[in-house]
């Protein structure tokens, strides 16, 4: 359809300046029909573009401020989501610290505590086998004394003996010196 107008402006033109050879077109000359043609085409256009094109390009120009709203609404939730999440996590972060600081308190505790109680284990320990050692002393000197009791009452039997040069028998002998020293012991106690 353009190219059918057009090429009526073209004709129309070109006839024009048969009739009337004496002027010559300039660029400031004014067509009455050149006017009225372009004027309807550009009516004819608009009317086409207004009823056909402006509803499709308003209705894509809409859509396209509805995504950028939700978009925009999107990132400051996504905001506010991250802003949330970095509080909650540097609170657990202290959360955790503070707990280390606990365990690891806890911990020195119980290890001064087990230390402690090493330390009086080793004590106990050490008492057990000073009192052990205590005890077989005692019992090694009681022996020793008991030995050196017998060995005194057979050297004071062989002394006796040879002193009063009389038939005793040596159990008879044993007894007395026993009874003696016996006697000796529970006046010294």
């Amino acid at each position: 359809m353009l190219a059918s107008l057009s090429g009526i402006i073209v004709q129309h033109e070109a006839a024009a300046p048969a009739a009337g050879a004496e002027h010559v077109a300039t660029p400031f000359d004014i067509n009455a029909g050149l006017i009225l043609w372009t004027v309807g085409i550009f009516l004819l256009l608009m009317g086409l573009l207004w009823r056909f094109a402006w509803p499709a390009i308003l209705g894509s120009v809409e859509d396209r401020e509805r995504r950028i709203a939700k978009q925009l609404a999107d990132a400051a939730a996504a905001r506010a989501d991250a802003q949330k999440l970095l509080e909650e996590h540097k609170a657990l972060i202290a959360g955790s610290r503070a707990e280390a600081q606990d365990i690891v308190a806890k911990a020195k505790g119980v290890a001064q505590k087990e230390r402690e109680a090493l330390i009086t284990k080793g004590h106990e320990e050490q008492e057990r086998l000073l009192e052990r050692a205590r005890r077989e002393i005692a019992d090694e000197r009681d022996k020793a004394i008991q030995a050196l009791r017998r060995e005194a009452v057979d050297l004071s039997i062989a002394a006796a003996s040879r002193l009063v040069e009389t038939n005793l028998d040596s159990e008879a002998n044993r007894r007395l010196v026993s009874d003696y020293l016996a006697t000796l012991k529970s006046e010294g106690n």
